[in-house]
């Protein structure tokens, strides 16, 4: 049976259309997904985002156990920061992709994709040995992203007045923790905005005053072109258990030093990177009528790619798309096959759109 997040009662109150995803029955949109999208670039708009895992990891040890777990290095945090990593197998698959927060000393919270939340706990369980460390997933909390140019002007319609205040203040991948509330700037969607963890009736309480603010809610599928546009990857279509980060974008979230610090899949991506990477993630925008998707071929000189993630995108007015190609593939033009036909297309580099505006 699909599970329902603590606020499947308000979409369903708002007209949601849902759609399984990963499981769990969440709202796709809530009449227009266009309107959703724009409302984000231009405004304001609040997702329910609660069937994302949150994964408490505490202990005299957590930090060793995370440096050695994820390909980024949690020694960079202080209180309150955070940072994006991947969590690799020891062939330099990616296994998910995350945010971890340094709550304070020895205590850690991570974010992790819904498709992987329990088989990311598994995971984190398998790979601990007699370190002092408690992994502690958090089922009983919800998240809402609230994102948008506006959403640092809107949160005192929900929050508490000084709550608000300070997490106006707050600087890009930093956190506040306060009256129940954990509160990052972080999102998925190309624009401002923030990330809140919390008890579910707390949730369902936010949620009706950001609506009543004028917050657009927001489902699956806007956030979907949003962080498209944005140039960010979705797990299992942009990368998976049979990529690295070197061949999906995301070579910078790897802490390479210090060399004593062996992460799992270090040495896989060491003798990648040695040997020479063979596929590299671009972007796409068609210069033709069509939607790219993914699974649709690139032809291209130096060999053929494949679309990762495809779309349209509503700021650009075309057609865009992540692919991977041939690392050694050098021009920018190829073309994309839809439906029997090969379509001119021209290689970008991410991301596409960056705060409402177009980048490429």
């Amino acid at each position: 049976m699909a599970k329902q997040t603590p606020l499947y009662g308000a979409h369903e109150a708002a007209g949601a259309k849902f759609v399984d995803f990963a499981g769990w029955t969440m709202p796709l949109h809530y009449g227009s997904q266009l309107d959703e999208h724009r409302a984000v670039r231009e405004h304001c708009g609040i997702f329910d985002v609660s069937h994302m895992g949150s994964v408490d990891i505490e202990g005299a040890q957590a930090e060793a156990f995370l440096r050695r777990l994820l390909a980024n290095d949690v020694a960079k945090l202080s209180d309150g920061k955070a940072l994006y990593s991947c969590l690799l197998n020891q062939a330099g698959g990616v296994l998910d992709d995350l945010i971890v927060y340094l709550r304070r000393t020895g205590e850690y919270r991570l974010v992790v994709n819904a498709a992987t939340r329990e088989a990311d706990v598994d995971w984190f369980n398998e790979q601990l040995g007699d370190e002092a460390v408690t992994i502690k997933p958090r089922p009983d909390l919800a998240m809402l992203a609230l994102q948008g140019p506006a959403a640092a002007d809107l949160l005192a319609s929900a929050l508490p007045l000084e709550l608000a205040a300070a997490a106006r203040r707050l600087s890009p991948f930093c956190s506040i923790e306060r009256d129940g509330y954990f509160i990052g700037r972080t999102g998925y969607t190309g624009e401002d905005g923030f990330e809140l963890i919390m008890a579910s009736e707390s949730a369902q309480a936010c949620w009706s005053a950001w609506i009543a603010a004028g917050v657009a809610p927001c489902g699956l599928g806007a956030r979907d072109s949003l962080r498209l546009e944005a140039g960010l990857n979705l797990y299992g279509q942009d990368m998976d258990t049979d990529t690295t980060p070197l061949e999906s974008g995301l070579g910078w979230t790897v802490s390479w030093g210090p060399e004593e610090r062996d992460f799992i899949g270090r040495e896989a991506l060491l003798t990648q990177r040695e040997s020479g990477v063979k596929r590299r993630l671009v972007g796409l925008v068609l210069e033709a009528r069509g939607v790219m998707r993914a699974g649709q071929p690139v032809y291209l000189d130096g060999g053929q790619g494949t679309v990762t993630s495809g779309g349209f995108s509503p700021i650009l007015g075309c057609s865009i798309a992540l692919a991977r190609i041939p690392a050694g593939a050098v021009t920018q033009a190829c073309e994309i096959e839809l439906r029997g036909r090969r379509l001119p297309a021209r290689i970008v580099k991410p991301p596409f759109v960056r705060y409402g505006k177009a980048k490429v």
